[in-house]
């Protein structure tokens, strides 16, 4: 669950009395501030999200609400985010386009700003309280509701967004806070970075699923430009590989590699990475020895690489290995089961069952009583039932 956005610097000169009262009243400059600071029991409803229990966040909006423990408007628009995002992580999305409906469709108006209210913020930053997982949430909604283009034209805007508040020029209230203003201009563009990568990953998952390719091409490539983006370079290579451009898929892979090596670096993630390629690779054109090498050194680097487990398992079923392909599945989901619970891993596995076993029905019950204990409320159970 991402935070609430935080509003755009003050340009203003303003008093070393205001700048600290600022200071106080925003907890992402405050380091000796909670979440809890920020918003009533934040740090609870953080952490049901982060463990899944979906349901008790519903319980805890509605108590909250009823109770009339929100104080403020930011209060509302945060408690509104986590309710939303129950709602879809639920699949309640009728329900969650009925709580959507209580806001205005423009985020921007003003309403949302925290100048708006200086009785409640006498000393804020101006600029928006509205949280960026509430836009995104706001465009992502519609598509579950059958409304793809709507979707669609909500991500468009929202990444226009983003990169206007990555442009915008940061300006400091205070000679002395330069050092200090300057780090927290980079957490913010970080942050901002990160948001611009999952509104573009969004954007590309809604055109790969309708096998728009040249949208998805057309997208990564003005992405990459001049940088040197390993992560966005294996995308554009495994949307080559979808489209059967095995050749285009090679070159990008191959470019991740000297990427990777010229730097030297001990990212394992990078490594990684650079290995599934390897991996993805002798998948299409079905040496899958070679694959399980690649995916074996993965997982000794990184035991919680969940893609090489499950490909690794899937190459070993190829194999026609069975029996080390359920043992590997297994295995990972009673050593990481918070990692390696998902729907995909455990499609397979069940349909590995079937291959395997005569009494598969009773295997896969006794793996649908694990899981009810131990998954997150949106687990989607029915994918035991193959």
């Amino acid at each position: 669950m991402d935070v609430p956005e935080s509003p755009p610097p003050n340009s203003s000169t303003a008093a070393a009395a205001t700048a600290a009262a600022d200071l106080v009243e925003d907890p992402l400059s405050n380091p000796y501030s909670s979440l809890n600071s920020h918003c009533h029991e934040l740090s609870t409803l953080q952490d049901l999200a982060c463990r899944g229990s979906w349901r008790t966040v519903l319980d805890k909006v509605a108590r909250a609400r009823s109770l009339s423990l929100l104080n403020k408007p930011h209060e509302h628009l945060i408690y509104l985010t986590f309710n939303l995002l129950a709602l879809i992580k639920l699949r309640r999305f009728s329900d969650a386009q009925l709580e959507l409906e209580n806001l205005d469709d423009d985020l921007d108006s003003r309403q949302y700003l925290f100048e708006s209210y200086p009785q409640q913020y006498p000393n804020h930053h101006p600029g928006s309280m509205v949280p960026f997982a509430l836009r995104w949430l706001q465009a992502h909604l519609p598509l579950t509701l059958g409304n793809r283009q709507l979707s669609l034209d909500r991500l468009y805007s929202l990444l226009h967004f983003i990169r206007n508040k990555k442009l915008k020029p940061v300006s400091r209230a205070i000679d002395e806070r330069d050092n200090k203003g300057a780090s927290d201009d980079n957490v913010s563009q970080g942050i901002w970075k990160k948001r611009e990568g999952l509104v573009i990953n969004t954007i590309i998952s809604y055109h790969l699923s309708q096998k728009e390719f040249k949208v998805c091409l057309d997208l990564l490539r003005a992405e990459i430009g001049e940088k040197e983006d390993p992560i966005l370079l294996s995308k554009l290579g495994c949307v080559q590989m979808q489209y059967g451009d095995l050749e285009g898929a090679k070159m990008s892979f191959d470019a991740v590699e000297k990427m990777v090596a010229g730097h030297e670096t001990s990212d394992v993630s990078l490594k990684n990475l650079v290995s599934r390629n390897k991996a993805m690779i002798y998948l299409v054109g079905k040496d899958y020895v070679s694959a399980v090498r690649e995916y074996e050194e993965c997982i000794e680097r990184d035991g919680s690489d969940v893609v090489a487990i499950n490909n690794k398992a899937l190459c070993l079923m190829y194999l026609r290995d069975l029996s080390d392909s359920i043992k590997v599945l297994e295995s990972a989901l009673e050593r990481i089961p918070t990692m390696a619970l998902n729907e995909t891993l455990v499609v397979n596995l069940c349909s590995m069952y079937e291959l395997a076993y005569v009494n598969h029905a009773d295997i896969k019950k006794t793996l649908s009583n694990w899981i009810a204990r131990v998954a997150p409320d949106d687990f989607d159970t029915s994918c035991t039932r193959i």
